[in-house]
């Protein structure tokens, strides 16, 4: 006979707390009481899709985190991750028949958000829903940081190297739309190695030949004011390098990465007409965002289920309910408490003993009360 699987009140503890900071991380950043509509496109957001208002076939739309408690609780949603650049869609053409409770006042579209098949609930190259009911296979899914889907880390076209979670990715279908990425892969992206860089970029720190140690010398003041009115581009440096591996598949990023590209205005019109001057931002980053979600204050107005529960009822209610709030909860940090002293492990038939004595105590403080009242 097996064993019943058992767990430490500290793991509970450490669960609890990590999937608080998860959640914090993903929706701190993200207002939950009001549309963001009105802020435009939010440079990013949580997002959702409503399989049960825009279903498969339809026109694609996402909502914001408020939206999707507030107009459309009991729905079929797809959670999105975050996004960016998008502005809410809840309640425009696409929702035939259904009003924004939040901020009714909508134009019809939002013709500057994207979209892709993530808004039908599929992602990656093989276009599954996540969980995949039949995939037996266990995968891990990457975001990539240009086009924003899902993809298996089998689907990438290349091995997923260590502390994938240090870096951002980006796949292979917008590598290969965007050839300038390439090069900027050849030297920043992994697996390329300080050392290989320095060695690139060591023949143009030799001293040139006399020959041209004397052409400098006529005119130096000549070369150092071109030198000086145009800033050096940092493609340009990297495609003279002559540094080039046979690359195909995804591109994985290390951290800091944005920094090193180049920001002269050639390069930022080129990025700019490619789509991808995101890329510029270090800020963008979902990183980033993350860390504005943990570093977010919880507000008192947040949704706390028994607090909205207790504004319907009358105030003798609320006091009656309070009080024994507090007392269960006083009551179980004791009784858990016991089991920490002991370093003893809390099994589920604990949790329901505890429980059915609770159960058992109110059963007799309410057949004292009738006694008492009759």
């Amino acid at each position: 006979m097996s064993e019943e699987p058992t767990v430490s009140l500290v793991d509970v503890l450490e669960e609890d707390e990590e999937l608080e900071e998860e959640a914090s991380a993903v929706l701190g950043g993200s207002d939950s009481d009001h549309c963001s509509y009105p802020q435009g496109y939010v440079k990013r957001q949580a997002l959702y899709a409503c399989n049960t208002c825009t279903p498969k076939g339809g026109e694609a739309a996402g909502v914001c985190l408020a939206c999707s408690y507030k107009c459309h609780e009991g729905h079929d949603l797809f959670e999105l991750y975050t996004k960016r650049n998008f502005r809410c869609d809840c309640g425009n053409r696409k929702f035939a028949g259904l009003q924004c409770k939040l901020f009714p006042e909508k134009e019809d579209g939002n013709s500057l958000n994207k979209y892709s098949h993530n808004f039908f609930g599929v992602y990656c190259t093989c276009s599954r829903p996540y969980p995949d009911p039949d995939d037996q296979v266990e995968d891990e899914m990457i975001q990539c940081v240009v086009c924003e889907d899902w993809l298996h880390g089998r689907h990438l076209g290349c091995a997923v190297p260590d502390c994938v979670e240090l870096q951002e990715m980006i796949c292979d279908s917008c590598m290969n739309r965007n050839a300038v990425l390439r090069t900027y892969a050849d030297h920043l992206a992994a697996p390329v190695q300080v050392k290989e860089e320095t060695e690139a970029e060591e023949p143009k720190t030799k001293l040139p030949r006399k020959e041209e140690k004397d052409d400098d010398l006529t005119q130096p003041s000549l070369k150092r004011s071109c030198e000086e009115a145009e800033p050096s581009c940092k493609l340009k440096e990297m495609q003279t390098t002559g540094q080039k591996r046979v690359q195909s598949g995804a591109a994985f990023w290390p951290s800091g990465w944005r920094s090193k590209l180049c920001s002269c205005s050639t390069c930022e019109e080129s990025l700019s007409g490619a789509g991808v001057s995101f890329l510029l931002d270090e800020s963008d980053t979902v990183l980033a965002y993350e860390s504005k979600g943990r570093n977010t204050e919880p507000t008192p107005q947040g949704r706390d289920p028994l607090m909205s529960a207790l504004d319907r009822l009358n105030r003798v209610q609320q006091l009656d309910i309070i009080h024994g709030y507090n007392d269960m909860k006083s009551e179980l940090k004791d009784f858990l408490q016991r089991f920490a002293e002991e370093g003893k492990v809390v099994t589920s038939d604990d949790i329901r003993q505890f429980f059915e004595q609770q159960q058992s105590r109110k059963r007799r403080r309410v057949d004292v009360e009738a006694f008492y009242c009759a």
